[in-house]
């Protein structure tokens, strides 16, 4: 299977995607609204929450938490680049990310954030992650994005080769979840099981929105999921 879409970028999508909420100051609130347990200035670091680079100003979404970090996509994070919080508190670094290629990045975050195997259900409560163990094409899914919220869907594909102006992406997971502007990176969840981050959207208003493998990530970067 293969198509021709667009990359949801830090900043902007598609026209079709154009008058949904972009500005960060609203997905500042939306995350901030169900900010994690704090103790001892030490934030959670969850899947589903809102990041800046301080470089670029890009806004993205965290993908999984792993031991030392969190991964997310490398389209929003150059190696070196300095992240920062939801809650505008310095976060850490970049410290790998291939672009297009695997289309991913891993910050390794600094002491006062604790990665947790959380995703942000964006209703006051969070998801455990427990593995990440491939769900079957057709299993029920759901993504968390400071813009969007907590979405679900159903997984339609897998291994599909997208085609995107920076490249052809293959061994991709497609879904009819809908994605908006500002949450590229943004986790997608099987029950308790990581499945993989979002590259991008069809943007044709059909909701065809599709992941990296989150297997793929922690291989190439020899990373571990932090589970709860």
């Amino acid at each position: 299977m293969f198509r021709t879409l667009v990359f949801l970028t830090a900043t902007a999508v598609t026209a079709t995607l154009a008058t949904l909420p972009t500005t960060a100051t609203a997905a500042t609130a939306a995350s901030a609204a169900f900010a994690g347990p704090r103790t001892a200035a030490v934030y959670d670091v969850r899947g589903g929450d809102m990041f800046t680079t301080a470089g670029s100003g890009g806004r993205c979404t965290i993908g999984f938490s792993v031991t030392g970090g969190y991964v997310t996509s490398g389209k929003c994070a150059p190696v070196g680049e300095s992240t920062i919080g939801y809650n505008g508190v310095a976060q850490g670094t970049v410290a790998a990310s291939s672009y297009p290629g695997l289309t991913s990045a891993w910050v390794r975050t600094n002491a006062d954030w604790r990665p947790r195997g959380l995703v942000n259900r964006y209703d006051g409560t969070s998801a455990a992650v427990h593995g990440s163990t491939p769900a079957p094409v057709g299993a029920a899914a759901c993504m968390s994005g400071p813009v969007s919220g907590w979405r679900c869907g159903t997984i339609t594909g897998r291994n599909l080769t997208v085609s995107f102006p920076e490249g052809a992406i293959t061994g991709l997971i497609g879904t009819n979840i809908c994605a908006s502007a500002g949450e590229v990176g943004a986790p997608l969840i099987a029950n308790d099981q990581a499945q993989g981050i979002l590259v991008g959207s069809s943007g044709s208003g059909t909701c065809t929105s599709f992941f990296i493998p989150v297997a793929q990530i922690l291989s190439a970067y020899g990373l571990t999921l932090a589970t709860e």
